[in-house]
């Protein structure tokens, strides 16, 4: 399909024949030439899991098994895009796993909190240009793109810094740019768990926050304007990764959020039908999300017990958090730094690692 005004009608023409009932027309993506829009995705599953063509069967037949096996622990519809970042642009690099799979921790960090103004922005650029370039990975080529699972590994094990000590620049590079103090701006994950039913799906984004899922792009997909998209026209452009923040199950779908700015779909988000293109394959979630540095947060609550070094503080939009006990000397002036606080009504910016309260800062 060329780049022309005529293939949007084309597909507008499929979308009427078809009975489809979404909105395609003019987006940032349609002007764009063939090349320059397949180097918006970047989902290229490795040998020994399942092709694109393949994902789409098993999207299939997972549908036909959610709608057998309904389930009853989940509610009509969730929507969290409330809890998501703002919408971003990954440019012309096949860095779609990376916002997928940062959108997807952001996103679960939130909604953990139920907080939807905690602060967290997390750098993709981390992400795929120093832990995906050290795999090899790269915006284009043989090598361009990634997969979701070495992605989620790599925040589990290796940790994110947050944007602005790395901002995304949508072009290859060798991972420079990183802040001068990296190393303690990180977050990571505790876990993350892989999907293969459409109704273990929604009790995930029910009671746990946002998934990382992924699909085969037809090339109609790009002049996706609003409604609930439907494959009807035009060939493979490639694998693409989004964010997936919900479900309707009045319209049969998923809520999504992508990557290719505001301007693209509804507002940067788009709706699509049950069992289509693949998404229904499989999703990740994750959960033990922890930001190592979270700041400017007043201390609500203090706990303590008649045990040696076992005492609590209760982070204003986090909760419950122990205090570390590595060391006495510290335990004890956190302690007294955190009763403090409390008292005064100070905010903090508290280091927190695996689980623990490390370290304070009060203002």
């Amino acid at each position: 399909m060329s780049d022309d005004s005529y293939s949007v009608s084309e597909v507008i023409a499929a979308i009427e024949k078809e009975e489809a009932g979404w909105e395609a027309g003019p987006t940032n993506l349609t002007a764009m030439s063939d090349d320059e829009r397949q180097r918006y995705l970047g989902f290229n599953p490795p040998a020994g899991e399942p092709s694109l063509a393949t994902r789409e069967a098993i999207a299939i037949e997972s549908l036909e098994t959610a709608r057998s096996t309904r389930g009853v622990g989940f509610p009509a519809s969730v929507d969290l895009t409330a809890y998501c970042s703002p919408v971003r642009d990954q440019g012309g690099c096949g860095s779609c796993v990376a916002f997928g799979s940062i959108g997807a921790v952001e996103g679960t960090y939130r909604f953990a909190a139920r907080n939807t103004n905690l602060a967290i922005d997390l750098s993709e650029a981390h992400l795929f240009f120093c832990h995906a370039r050290s795999q090899g990975r790269m915006c284009s080529g043989s090598n361009g793109g990634w997969w979701v699972p070495p992605a989620l590994d790599a925040i589990r094990d290796r940790g994110v810094v947050d944007d602005p000590c790395y901002p995304y620049v949508g072009q290859d590079q060798n991972c420079t740019g990183l802040c001068g103090d990296s190393g303690g701006r990180l977050a990571r994950i505790g876990s993350w768990t892989r999907l293969t039913n459409a109704n273990a799906m929604k009790e995930w984004l029910s009671a746990n926050g946002p998934l990382v899922g992924c699909f085969t792009v037809y090339t109609d997909f790009f002049s996706y304007r609003s409604g609930v998209y439907r494959k009807v026209s035009g060939k493979v452009e490639g694998g693409h990764c989004v964010v997936v923040v919900g479900y309707d199950e009045a319209q049969g779908c998923w809520i999504c959020k992508n990557s290719w700015g505001a301007n693209w779909g509804a507002s940067g988000y788009f709706r699509i039908a049950y069992g289509q293109v693949g998404i229904d394959a499989e999703m990740w979630g994750v959960t033990g999300v922890e930001s190592e540095w979270t700041n400017g947060r007043r201390i609500l609550g203090v706990w303590t017990i008649d045990q040696d070094r076992n005492a609590w503080a209760y982070i204003e939009g986090i909760g419950w958090k122990r205090i570390s006990a590595d060391n006495d000397n510290i335990f004890f002036d956190m302690l007294a730094q955190l009763l403090a606080a409390k008292a005064a009504q100070r905010p903090c910016n508290i280091r927190q690692q695996g689980g623990f309260i490390r370290e304070i800062y009060v203002f």
